[in-house]
């Protein structure tokens, strides 16, 4: 018995060993740029962009073949840091951006058919079946993949809310 054990231990030591050094000796090297984009990226992979997730969406902005404002999170702060990242110029003006928003539910409209937290990419959305649901503000990135499966229309984009973590002070107003 303490035979099989030592030498499962032994194989298990020398095997992690060797997939150690194969891991420094084989690393393949990504884009630097592509990996500092998907940092700015919210993450949420909502896919609202049209490709898969934020590293694809990265990927096609460092290639060319995406602009710079495709991700509707991210919003018009999200275009001018990789605008400024990547050197370019980029036209904001059609760009609509209210500030960061999250989904809300109404309460007294959800029916608890979990349609919107199968698609939330984040499980943000807290509920069971034939319950009321609600979001979870930490978890939400406002991505809306929710809405559009909402069959009552109980689910709203609303204003990120005003709160002791979230308050930024207002610029002064120049004399």
């Amino acid at each position: 018995m303490i035979a099989a054990i030592l030498s499962l231990t032994l194989l298990g030591a020398a095997l992690g060993i060797v997939l150690g050094i194969a891991n420094r000796v084989l690393k393949v090297e990504g884009n630097p740029i592509v990996e500092e984009l998907i940092a700015l990226m919210p993450g949420s992979n909502c896919g609202q962009c049209g490709f898969p997730g934020c590293p694809g969406a990265a990927e096609a902005i460092v290639a060319g073949t995406a602009p710079p404002t495709c991700c509707p999170p991210g919003g018009k702060a999200l275009a001018s840091a990789i605008a400024a990242k990547l050197g370019i110029t980029v036209d904001l003006s059609a760009l609509g951006d209210d500030g960061p928003k999250i989904a809300v539910v109404a309460e007294e409209l959800c029916i608890g058919c979990c349609r919107c937290s199968k698609v939330c990419p984040t499980d943000a959305i807290i509920g069971a079946a034939k319950q009321v649901h609600n979001v979870f503000r930490e978890a939400c990135t406002g991505c809306s993949a929710c809405i559009e499966k909402c069959p009552t229309e109980a689910l709203l984009m609303k204003p990120v809310p005003v709160t002791l973590q979230h308050w930024v002070m207002p610029k002064p107003l120049t004399a």
